[in-house]
């Protein structure tokens, strides 16, 4: 096994080395630290998140560069604000014995001004976001013109993120003889061509196979109703009462209200997205870091600058758009040579996507069942035991016992036991004693049928009227100001179209849709005998309700003008959302 030694490091970088307690190099570093050392080539190397990446380019360039050189001479570009300051932070440490060695951050967020004013004190190293940088070179702020070291660090993500112009137009103000490092976890054609388009015949390593999971990471799937989804998170975080995880959801407004409710509900958690300001951000990052939160829930986009190895777990919500994504996100857990889990809550019209990413990343899935009650009871009551077991004694309690034994001198030893840990256990028996069954079956048509509590619902709007399942759901969501699992079930047809609500709120939807016009046209809403399978093409009930009035104006529905469908999909969501009630009952906040 090689050295960082062996590896042809400098002794100012190899003293860094020690003091930061780095023994044997990854194997990205292994591989891409010689090469980089000792070639001016171009270089494409794919590895996983969390394998060392910052560390194969940044020795690299530290010991290339000319410290006593006031002239900006490597730039790295990075997709956030937080993974922008992160290899700031690293390769200042990796750097620590290079006297004059200066390197700047330059990203949103922050004062432009103060950033320039870095950077012409005489930066070596500029790590940068795009979009900043891009704005910085327009305004003449920084000169990266005789760069000999160009930087794509988690290109794809750059890529994802829609920073290819951006990109473009940066490399166009650096030398053509520089040497440009690509390092990505994923492989997509959009990453080849960069590569191809910027790059002369580089040098490819790859760790794993590209796009390939790390072996440190087990990955689940848990079926469950989507109106279900945020009950099963919360299961499966009592089920792991050490859990130390980043929750993903697709969209910002998703991620902040599920924090939200997390907090509500007493779990120590955090929210992390783009419409966090910086200082709100870092204030997170700490908490996190420090694990005074235990869940950050996170859009994958500010999910890229986390960089805590002791990651337990990873929860996918909601599964990303873009599938090659999840490996960025299981990426986060299983870290530094640690095992994590990667859980995915999954609908059943998602589990197709399983089997996607498990093409992806040459790993299978493993389909587990969300814990029932008295299994989480059992699992927090002996978490408690051992936390007792293992909790070192303060002596400063001494004085209090003979008050202590005093008021329980007539209880036994195993009375006392019951007594204490009925503290803890009563609260989640209470609280999972009655609760249901969330599992569900993925058998074909198994979760097609209309249970007891559930009312099926005939609409005359489909797919001729611009509406596919999820612009109907978003705009039945608005109209009726329900939350975002309270619609489920939809099925659109040419002409009409079928949805589910708890039967709770039948009579709400019912009573807004009598009379209801939209652009001019009656909506009809009427309960339906269609069981779930569309079969019944009329799908209505036999039984008349108050409002068929509206029968007689049929004819003046059926001639009235189009129905506006997705097209407005952008109005329906800005309409007002009500708070939905659901079973989140207080418990008692946890924190380590």
């Amino acid at each position: 096994m090689s050295t960082f030694k062996d590896l042809g490091l400098n002794e100012d970088l190899l003293t860094a080395i020690d003091d930061l307690g780095f023994e044997t190099p990854s194997d990205v570093q292994a591989k891409a630290i010689p090469i980089l050392l000792n070639d001016d080539s171009d270089l494409v190397a794919l590895a996983q998140t969390g394998t060392g990446k910052t560390a194969a380019f940044g020795f690299p360039m530290l010991q290339k560069i000319d410290v006593n050189s006031r002239t900006t001479q490597g730039l790295i570009l990075s997709p956030t604000r937080e993974l922008c300051l992160q290899i700031t932070n690293e390769l200042k440490l990796y750097g620590k014995y290079c006297k004059g060695l200066n390197v700047t951050a330059i990203y949103g967020g922050a004062s432009i001004t103060e950033q320039a004013r870095q950077v012409k004190r005489g930066t070596q190293i500029v790590v940068a976001t795009p979009g900043r940088m891009k704005d910085m070179i327009n305004r003449n702020m920084v000169d990266i013109s005789k760069i000999e070291y160009a930087v794509l660090d988690e290109a794809d993500e750059m890529l994802n993120m829609g920073f290819y112009e951006d990109i473009t137009d940066i490399l166009s103000h650096t030398p053509k003889d520089k040497s440009t490092w690509l390092f990505s976890a994923t492989m997509p054609n959009e990453v080849a061509k960069i590569a191809k388009d910027f790059m002369h015949a580089p040098i490819e390593i790859t760790v794993g196979n590209k796009n390939e999971s790390t072996n440190q990471v087990s990955h689940e799937y848990y079926l469950v109703n989507a109106r279900d989804r945020y009950q099963a998170l919360k299961r499966l975080a009592d089920a792991n009462p050490d859990i130390f995880s980043v929750i993903f959801c697709r969209t910002k407004r998703d991620t902040q209200k599920v924090a939200e409710n997390l907090i509500e509900d007493g779990y120590s958690a955090g929210a992390l997205h783009g419409d966090l300001s910086q200082n709100q951000r870092d204030l997170v990052m700490k908490s996190f870091r420090n694990k005074q939160i235990q869940m950050l829930v996170a859009t994958d986009v500010a999910a890229r600058g986390i960089d805590v190895d002791d990651i337990t777990h990873v929860i996918n919500y909601q599964l990303p758009d873009e599938i090659e994504t999840y490996t960025h996100r299981s990426g986060r857990t299983g870290r530094a040579g640690k095992t994590g889990v990667s859980m995915v809550i999954v609908s059943k019209s998602e589990v197709r996507k399983i089997k996607q990413i498990e093409r992806i990343i040459k790993k299978e899935f493993e389909k587990k069942d969300i814990p029932n009650g008295m299994e989480i009871c059992e699992v927090q009551l002996m978490s408690l035991a051992n936390k007792v077991h293992n909790t070192k004694v303060n002596h400063e309690i001494d004085k209090y016992l003979e008050s202590i034994n005093e008021l329980f001198e007539d209880t036994d030893k195993d009375e006392l036991i019951k007594k204490f840990f009925s503290v803890e256990f009563t609260r989640f028996f209470n609280y999972y004693q009655k609760a249901q069954d969330l599992n569900v079956s993925d058998s074909k048509g198994s979760d097609r049928q209309v249970s007891a509590d559930e009312t099926r619902y005939f609409i005359n709007v489909g797919r001729k009227d611009g509406y596919d399942w999820m612009s109907l759901k978003d705009f039945l969501k608005a109209v009726l100001e329900l939350g975002r699992d309270d619609v489920f079930k939809v099925d659109v047809k040419d002409s009409f179209s079928f949805f589910n609500t708890d039967k709770s709120i039948q009579e709400k939807v019912l009573t807004f849709f009598t009379d209801f016009k939209h652009n001019g046209r009656f909506v009809n809403v009427e309960v339906s005998d269609d069981k779930g399978g569309g079969r019944n093409r009329g799908g209505r009930s036999g039984k008349k309700r108050r409002g068929d009035r509206r029968s007689s104006r049929r004819s003046d529905r059926s001639s009235s003008g189009g129905f506006a469908g997705s097209g407005n999909r952008k109005d329906r969501r800005s309409s007002k959302k009500s708070k939905s009630v659901s079973d989140r009952p207080r418990r008692s906040r946890r924190r380590k």
